[in-house]
């Protein structure tokens, strides 16, 4: 679903990442821990090139992202084509930027029915069950500042499936949300994973990795240090500097 090879990312001479090569397969969880600063956000943020990748490649669902290639050239894909290939990914941020004015129904058929032109109807319906599968069916006509943090979280991940993705990026989605409601918004992802759904989790959530990633990258740097099962990883690390950051987490 996720293919990086040799992916790099500069801003200005700040190098943030520096090679990154990695596959995430159809219905994986791939959880990235790591250190402020080590380059998860920003990967996250190439792979459906809200960022530029300086060198390197980077494929979803087996189109290149940003970018088509004839021979051994690349030429940058214009802003339409771009928009088109997002719609099989699915972003939902550390902050939850929902539209002020629109009702949680509003926020959620907004895309389907502006992008992909889905009659209102049936993008009404299609919310209202979006709604209910993230526990929040009593919230249709309720707007952000109505909301506590966990709940506009759950209305981002509702808005973000209404797109029908085959990827979903979370960029530390519970970060900005006081401790008692993070376990919400964690139980509709750990669904959304039963479901299937092919995600790449940008967390400091280590039980959730645990529990819940099939594979768990630990960066630094701009560079992996460290992949392999959550488990494994989290018990028994190879490398002294996941050693390190996991004695201070743990």
């Amino acid at each position: 679903m996720v293919k990086a090879e040799q992916v790099h990312k500069q801003f200005g001479r700040l190098e943030v990442l520096k090679g990154i090569d990695l596959e995430v397969k159809p219905r994986e969880v791939m959880c990235m821990i790591g250190p402020s600063g080590s380059g998860k956000s920003t990967f996250l943020r190439c792979i459906n090139h809200l960022e530029k990748i300086n060198a390197g490649r980077l494929w979803v669902n087996g189109h290149l992202v940003g970018y088509k290639q004839k021979g051994d050239k690349l030429y940058e894909l214009r802003d339409r084509e771009v928009s088109a290939q997002r719609r099989e990914i699915g972003m939902v941020f550390q902050r939850f930027n929902l539209f002020p004015h629109k009702t949680a129904l509003q926020n959620i058929m907004e895309a389907p029915v502006g992008v992909k032109k889905v009659p209102r109807q049936e993008a009404r319906e299609k919310g209202r069950q979006l709604l209910d599968r993230v526990g929040l069916a009593d919230k249709v006509d309720s707007y952000p500042s109505q909301l506590s943090g966990g709940q506009q979280q759950r209305v981002a991940i509702a808005r973000a499936l209404a797109m029908e993705p085959a990827l979903m990026l979370f960029d530390e989605p519970t970060s900005a949300l006081d401790p008692e409601l993070v376990g919400d918004v964690l139980d509709v992802m750990k669904q959304l994973a039963l479901d299937g759904m092919t995600m790449v989790v940008v967390t400091h959530e280590i039980g959730f990795a645990r529990e819940v990633g099939d594979s768990l990258v630990f960066m630094d740097g701009g560079v992996i240090v460290e992949k392999g099962a959550p488990r494994e990883v989290l018990t028994n690390p190879q490398h002294p500097r996941t050693q390190d950051f996991l004695s201070k987490v743990l």
